[in-house]
């Protein structure tokens, strides 16, 4: 599994752009898609929430890659 440290520049990031920010997936509707077929978790949580405001301490897992926001 991939191990991905985000730094935010913000209050938060939401799920998608995080999604498409970091490559993992190659449109914003594949990162939306992806969310609505429940293939990302949030805290260990599945989440079907495309505009999810992600913030510090979040964990994402998508696809074999662990994203943890700092």
């Amino acid at each position: 599994m991939n191990q991905t440290e985000f730094s935010l520049s913000s209050e938060y990031i939401e799920l998608i752009k995080l999604l498409k920010l970091l490559n993992l997936v190659e449109s914003g509707a594949d990162a939306k898609i992806a969310v609505e077929e429940g293939s990302v978790k949030c805290n260990n949580e599945i989440e079907f929430r495309k505009r999810k405001k992600l913030r510090s301490g979040d964990v994402v897992i998508f696809n074999n890659n662990t994203i943890k926001i700092n």
